[in-house]
């Protein structure tokens, strides 16, 4: 397939490789975007991730009110060094960040963080609606499948599209800044609150 100038341009932002080895990568994974991002993984030529291993132990925690009060964000974002921590590209990052939970509510960062009860629940409901709506048992798998893949999209952090740009998700927007910062950029942890909502200890 015709890879486009594109689509190079985005690879090679989020990832630091060159153009010829983005443009190789993207061939070799048909034009999947996120396939090309681990062929460039596995062959050591992505910046980002080889940042990923880096400790960053820096940062700030960025407090976010929206809606005259209605809505409250607190989100950690950590770099490697104080330096970056305290860039404005930085603290654009950490205010972009809050305010993607604050309009899109996700409940984890990655998905390694959503509990295996969680996802066998929503793979159990995916089934049942399934069969109700009488599919064949033999593409009940996929269903599910295609059902969990979008599950994650909406409630992990990381997956969501951006919202100021639905092309790129919010890993590839953290990739884009580690590419032009230099350092490991990690989302620690993030707290949600909204007006009149109850918790499940007052449930």
């Amino acid at each position: 397939m015709a890879i486009s100038t594109e689509d190079i341009k985005k690879l090679r932002a989020s990832t630091g490789a060159g153009i010829l080895d983005c443009r190789k990568a993207l061939e070799q994974a048909d034009g999947d975007y996120d396939k090309a991002v681990d062929f460039l993984r596995e062959k050591g030529l992505a910046t980002a991730a080889k940042r990923a291993d880096r400790n960053a132990s820096e940062g700030v925690v960025e407090l976010y009110s929206h809606g005259n009060g209605r809505v409250g964000v607190m989100v950690e974002l950590n770099a490697e060094t104080d330096f970056v921590g305290r860039s404005e590209a930085f603290r654009k990052l950490a205010h972009e960040i809050a305010l993607q939970i604050a309009a899109t509510s996700p409940q984890y960062i990655k998905e390694e963080d959503i509990p295996q009860e969680v996802l066998d629940k929503e793979e159990h409901i995916a089934a049942t609606k399934a069969r109700e709506e009488g599919k064949p048992e033999n593409i009940l798998p996929r269903i599910v499948e295609g059902t969990i893949k979008k599950f994650k999209n909406e409630v992990v952090l990381l997956n969501q599209p951006y919202i100021r740009n639905d092309e790129i998700t919010i890993q590839q927007l953290i990739n884009e800044n580690v590419v032009a910062l230099g350092e490991n950029l990690i989302v620690r942890r993030f707290a949600r609150w909204e007006l009149g909502e109850t918790t499940s200890e007052e449930e």
